[in-house]
């Protein structure tokens, strides 16, 4: 054979068509009917290379289009056009050969690009056919990609049966068509996050009746950021969108994209504040029936102003759910005989919180060392975090919605709220006298005014889970956790105005160390201690204390001289439920003094002057053992409390001491010994009723009255009872005691 035919020959075996025939004929069969030189078949090469080329820009084009449409590219139409520019770039590097001198004298050389020319036909043939079969399908339709996608974490079968009830729950919910928009709030650590996880992954299910063409899950996060939440919708909708675009019209294209979807469940995870659904481009569900929109948060509040449909609180775990998820992390350890009861002692001060039992539960785990769990567990008594970790992980999550709080005063009144033992109920009427005592609260309003403001503010506090309502009627309290995290910030300088609290109430202590008392304190409590004395030492520096808790010692039976010389500043003082005799003069120093409270110290017959505290707005002697009130009382011009409940000793009041109490808006002598009586039937000293009349902002009056069947004390009853905004007047009669209509 020639050296000619041996050029010839794999190029009549190759594959070569007709310049210009159509690449969906057979390369095959055209080219055995044509044999042509070198030169042409590089021609040949290059026309057809052309031709896939115009296909290979056809389908970007469709591809873009689709792009800019929200559709989804299909993989193997990218790698298509990856192949289709690989081979043209080896195709250049073949024409190249044209320009070489020694193309047509070099017989190995031609060969060897012969070789290369039917193997490239051979790839143009095998990419024009898959480019056909990719024409108008290289992009997905909204509903070919996966409407669910598994969301990582603990499976269903895992959770607890809290968890399984609330998810059932939710899921009957969504299945209801009235039901558009529905709230899912609750405390932080409560584990809101970990329900709407677990629904997700419940919609996967085959026998999930719920059935959406897409869910889409973002969070939210504190701080809102509307465009990043549109550009996570984007992204589980596939939807490729130019970050520079401005929100406005990313919101026009979500909208736009979002109706095309047949039914879809939006998950809006964390949310702190309101978002607008109409400036993120999410198209209602009254106007997109079949749609749900399901929102987590903190608040309730937030819910409200999302305007749900229907809002689920979520609450702590049962006892036997709480140990279940306690034992999964602390792992086996648990069912040690020596570890067990400290364990169940350390799971039941988590006090069924998902996120303090996982998150104290993982710091003890695998831990075999008694005495580890005994320290871990004094330090959760003391509101102190007890391993590494558990600051970050847990504290400062729920610090989260303390920061959420709105103004100084809300974050002060929550702070103020740890002071109390754990698990108390405290009651409202105490916190409307500390709150106005501290300054917390405007007090230039009236009664009725403030008493709402401290209403309101208790409602805010327990819409965003940091308070409850207490074990009874007209009191709160908070979840021991979230006290624990209060305490934590109050005695970390993390509250708002840097102060300092100390709190050890309800700690079984029966004496106080002088140094823990420091000026950098802001607020003491030591109530419901077995306090037996107090220090009596000049060392004692608490000048910017504004808060004092000593109640509930019921075996202190003495304030030192100096002990309160110590706290100059104090706006509050409670002494209550004490076994005092008598009050030190040391008290009378005290010139800012706003609540001095004093009931149920039974031992207490006598108080010192009080003229010197002229700042004094709250007065309680209920159930003490005096038997006339104070000297300088009628000179307090500020007070405006002044509660004398079952004062059994209490014989008599003097005339003209409180008809000078020019502010007094409460006078609460409730079941006290002392009985008013009408102008007339008294002694000239003794004060009649027709004195209260002289004061004019008085608004709740729980007084006995010595009944006289007179037309003038009924009139005066009258008069009196008119203008006030509550009253029980119990009539007295020697033969007959009732009450007089009306409601206190």
């Amino acid at each position: 054979m020639s050296g000619m035919e041996l050029v010839v020959a794999p190029i009549v075996s190759g594959a070569v068509v007709e310049t210009g025939r159509p690449l969906c004929g057979s390369i095959y069969s055209t080219i055995k009917k044509i044999v042509k030189g070198p030169v042409q078949q590089l021609d040949l090469l290059e026309s057809h290379m052309k031709s896939l080329m115009v296909r290979r820009d056809d389908a970007e084009e469709e591809m873009k289009r689709a792009t800019q449409e929200g559709r989804v590219i299909k993989a193997q139409a990218t790698a298509w056009v990856g192949e289709v520019d690989e081979l043209k770039r080896k195709n250049d590097q073949i024409q190249e050969a044209k320009s070489s001198r020694c193309f047509l004298s070099c017989i190995t050389k031609r060969y060897r690009i012969s070789t290369k020319v039917a193997e490239h036909l051979k790839e143009i043939e095998r990419l024009s056919e898959e480019g056909r079969s990719l024409a108008g399908s290289r992009a997905f339709n909204y509903s070919e990609f996966k409407a669910v996608e598994q969301i990582p974490g603990p499976s269903i079968k895992d959770q607890t049966a809290s968890v399984s009830e609330d998810l059932a729950k939710i899921m009957a919910l969504l299945s209801e068509d009235k039901n558009g928009i529905i709230g899912i709030w609750g405390m932080g650590g409560i584990g809101k996050t970990n329900l709407v996880r677990n629904l997700n992954n419940k919609l996967l299910e085959n026998n999930s009746n719920l059935r959406f063409s897409c869910v889409i899950w973002v969070t939210v996060s504190k701080n809102l950021d509307i465009k990043k939440l549109q550009m996570g919708i984007a992204s589980r909708l596939r939807l490729n969108l130019e970050e520079r675009s401005g929100a406005d019209r990313i919101a026009i294209q979500l909208h736009q994209r979002l109706l095309k979807e047949e039914s879809f469940l939006l998950i809006l995870d964390d949310v702190w504040k309101k978002v607008d659904l109409d400036i993120l481009g999410v198209p209602r569900p009254e106007v997109h029936s079949g749609s749900k929109i399901i929102l987590t948060s903190r608040s309730l509040d937030v819910c409200r102003d999302m305007l749900t449909d229907f809002n689920v609180e979520l609450s702590v775990l049962r006892d036997e759910d709480a140990w279940k998820l306690f034992s999964r992390y602390a792992t086996d350890v648990v069912s040690l005989e020596h570890i067990t009861p400290l364990a169940e002692a350390i799971c039941s001060e988590c006090k069924g919180l998902p996120l303090a039992i996982i998150t104290v539960g993982a710091a003890m785990r695998g831990k075999t060392n008694p005495e580890v769990w005994k320290h871990a567990l004094n330090q959760l008594r003391r509101s102190v975090p007890c391993a590494a970790g558990v600051e970050e992980a847990l504290y400062k999550p729920l610090k989260w919605s303390y920061d959420s709080l709105e103004g100084k005063d809300l974050k002060a009144c929550f702070l103020y709220c740890s002071l109390f033992p754990e698990d108390f109920s405290i009651k409202i009427d105490e916190l409307v006298w500390y709150w106005l005592a501290e300054g917390l609260i405007n007090d230039g309003e009236k009664y009725e005014d403030f008493y709402s403001r401290v209403i309101s503010l208790i409602e805010n506090l327990k819409d965003a889970c940091l308070l409850e309502d207490g074990s009874y009627e007209g009191t709160v309290k908070m979840h021991d956790v979230v006290r624990d995290v209060s305490i934590w910030m109050a005695s970390s300088t993390c509250s708002e105005d840097g102060s300092k609290s100390l709190v050890r109430s309800g700690n079984g202590l029966k004496e106080i160390s002088a140094a823990e008392l420091s000026n950098s304190l802001k607020r003491v409590s030591f109530m419901y201690n077995d306090l037996e004395r107090l220090p009596d030492e000049s060392v004692i520096q608490c000048s910017e204390a504004s808060t004092l808790l000593l109640q509930n010692n019921r075996r202190l039976d003495l304030i030192p001289e100096r002990f309160l010389e110590g706290f100059k500043a104090l706006r509050v003082l409670n002494i209550s439920w004490t076994s005092i005799k008598s009050l030190p003069v040391s008290l009378l120093q005290l010139d800012d003094l706003r609540a001095l409270l004093l009931n149920n110290c039974e031992d207490l017959e006598e108080l010192p002057p009080l003229e010197r505290l002229s700042r004094l707005q709250v007065l309680d002697l209920s159930c003490t053992g005096i038997r006339e009130l104070p000297r300088g009382l009628e000179q307090l011009s500020n007070l405006r409390h002044l509660i004398l409940r079952r004062t059994d000793e209490l014989k008599a009041v003097k005339g003209g001491v409180i008809s000078k109490l020019s502010r007094l808006e409460v006078l609460d002598m409730s079941d006290s010994n002392n009985n008013w009586k009408v102008k007339g039937g008294v002694n000239e000293e003794e004060a009649c009723i027709e004195e209260l009349q002289c004061l004019e902002r008085l608004q709740i009056l729980d007084i006995r009255l010595e009944w006289v069947p007179s037309h003038s004390c009924q009139d005066t009853i009258i008069s009196l009872t008119n203008r006030l905004k509550g009253f029980q007047i119990t009539i007295v009669r020697p033969d007959h005691p009732f009450n007089y209509p009306g409601i206190f």
